[in-house]
């Protein structure tokens, strides 16, 4: 019996025969899947698993563009909100500037309709600043000797009686509100026609009747406007309404205040009425009689 070593290689198959037989079970494999689709399961498994596989070199560079673009879109919204927060005070700005404009139209035409109610000469004024004293009430102009302002000239708005020119100079001019402490206007009641002197509070928003008796019929929303018998204030002009009246027993006239009609301090620009007193000027008064000289001895 004859006995051989085992080869010290396995020897098998050659490569090529095994190359036509992988090449022949491929295409067994798919001549088969395409007519029975037998592998249709296997395969949405398989890509069940893969699908991590297959997206995670996607996700890394989608998640390095989306980071940047974050930062990147931050920048910009934070430009753009800065651009447009200057751009919101900007435009604010220019709106009130125009409101401002439309309401100084809009008041420059009441002047004008106003002006047109007067026979009389009028000079439109611009109030410059107020005064330096602060218990006066008293306003600059910008109309002064060289425009026909003269002192003691009566100054207007579109609603009423402001005050009063008491002091000139050549471009300048300076105007007592009646709202004043020292300031006082002859009215009369268009109600009952009583006639009245009324007085500044040294507030803007209150003027008070002086002198009133106790028994006057003044009531709550009468209608003041000048009586013209001072000889500065023309006659008709509106000045005030009656806001409040009390009269108390206990004192010898009765507290009657109003609320000015006129924008005291609501209107830069204000009328400035060229008005003559055409009345006679008062007699003089007589001279007492001289006395007699006796006849007694001399």
């Amino acid at each position: 019996m004859e006995y051989s070593a085992p080869p010290f290689f396995k020897r098998g198959p050659t490569p090529l025969v095994r190359l036509l037989v992988c090449t022949l079970l491929s295409c067994t494999l798919l001549v088969s899947d395409v007519h029975f689709r037998y592998l249709e399961s296997v395969r949405q498994v398989v890509s069940v698993f893969l699908y991590p596989l297959q997206q995670l070199p996607g996700a890394t560079a989608s998640l390095f563009g989306r980071i940047g673009g974050f930062f990147v879109t931050q920048s910009a919204l934070r430009t753009e909100n800065a651009q447009l927060a200057e751009r919101s005070l900007q435009d604010s700005a220019l709106l009130q500037r125009y409101r401002s404009l439309e309401a100084e139209n809009a008041h420059l035409r009441e002047l004008v309709t106003a002006r047109e109610r007067f026979r009389e000469s009028t000079v439109v004024a611009e109030v410059l600043y107020t005064g330096r004293d602060p218990f006066s009430r008293k306003v600059i102009i910008d109309k002064g000797q060289q425009h026909g302002v003269a002192a003691g000239q009566p100054v207007i708005d579109q609603l009423g009686v402001i005050g009063q020119v008491t002091r000139i100079y050549p471009w300048l001019s300076e105007v007592t509100l009646i709202s004043d402490a020292e300031q006082s206007v002859p009215v009369q009641n268009l109600r009952n026609g009583l006639r009245a002197v009324l007085g500044g509070a040294g507030d803007d928003t209150q003027l008070e009747l002086k002198f009133i008796p106790l028994n006057a019929d003044f009531q709550n929303g009468d209608r003041l406007v000048t009586s013209g018998i001072d000889g500065v204030y023309p006659a008709g002009l509106p000045v005030a309404t009656v806001s409040n009246v009390e009269r108390d027993a206990g004192h010898l006239f009765a507290r009657i205040t109003c609320k000015p009609l006129a924008g005291i301090v609501n209107h830069r620009q204000v009328l400035v009425i060229n008005w003559q007193n055409t009345a006679p000027a008062a007699p003089a008064a007589e001279a007492p009689p001289a006395p007699k000289k006796s006849r007694g001895g001399r």
